[in-house]
């Protein structure tokens, strides 16, 4: 209906030129003139009908939507069809939103014209007014939703509240984790050494028959894990423990060439006293 009456305003228009052009017929500078007139009012009238085609369109596409919405309200309860109300009624808003714009553009577009047609505003504030309407029915779909619990916006805001506050935990989840894998590793990591005197002096873990005193190099040692190596064999007939480790957590043990290895029987005493393990071969 709206549209008829945007095209009877276009029409009207288009009379009043034809008129002109038909009492004036004097000379063909005249009859230029005045088609270059209608030209331009062709052109002009074509923009126009072509926003509120747009605009048209719009309120369509907005009905669709409150008809679909109108539909689904009756499982409201159900997260889907919630969600479902949620991005029909995001539409609506977007579109009236867009709908205004474009009012406001043909109101401005006919103000600029050379087009003036009390048929045309009467038109566009139709347009005004119809979008005025879709606004109240809007907030007022909003209000019944809101009644019957089905709240829109907070919905979607909760939902993205609950995938934040998911998001957190798991990164704090995540963060203790690899704290605990960390602290894990810290705790059972031990290093171990074996070397004739002489080569112990010359990395500086031993000096003036002291053990780890100095500045050594670090790189010398060998690292393990205690919960997985219980045995270091030391290729050698001589072994003599520098660090200090409890009696009774390890032992000494020769194979049938008379070469020893270290045996740890109890690793969480044999490594309690210290994580670091020097023993002098020859």
């Amino acid at each position: 209906m709206k549209k008829i009456l945007f095209m009877a305003a276009i029409a009207s228009v288009l009379v009043a030129c034809d008129g002109g052009l038909n009492g004036g017929q004097k000379a063909d500078r005249e009859r230029d003139s005045l088609r270059n007139i209608i030209d331009q009012k062709d052109n002009e009238i074509n923009d126009l009908m072509g926003t509120f085609n747009e605009i048209q369109k719009g309120f369509d596409l907005i009905n669709e939507a409150e008809g679909r919405v109108n539909m689904m309200r009756a499982g409201a309860e159900n997260n889907g069809t919630a969600e479902n109300i949620r991005e029909n009624v995001k539409f609506i808003q977007e579109t009236l939103d867009e709908n205004k714009r474009k009012i406001e553009e043909l109101q401005s577009k006919l103000n600029s014209s050379s087009i003036n047609s009390s048929k045309l505003k009467e038109a566009i504030a139709t347009l005004t007014q119809q979008l005025n309407d879709k606004n109240a029915e809007l907030e007022n779909l909003r209000a019944q939703l809101a009644e019957k619990d089905v709240k829109i916006e907070e919905l979607g805001t909760a939902v993205d509240h609950l995938q934040s506050e998911n998001t957190q935990v798991k990164q704090e989840r995540d963060a203790s984790q690899e704290i605990a894998r960390t602290q894990d590793t810290q705790l059972n990591t031990a290093w171990y050494v074996f070397g004739t005197s002489k080569e112990l002096k010359e990395q500086g873990i031993l000096s003036k028959g002291e053990v780890l005193q100095g500045n050594y190099n670090k790189n010398y040692f060998t690292k393990i894990d205690i919960r997985k190596v219980n045995a270091i064999p030391l290729d050698s007939k001589s072994a003599t423990l520098l660090t200090n480790h409890p009696a009774g957590s390890y032992t000494l043990l020769k194979d049938s060439q008379g070469k020893y290895t270290l045996r740890i029987t109890d690793a969480a005493k044999f490594w309690a006293t210290s994580k670091y393990l020097v023993v002098k071969v020859k």
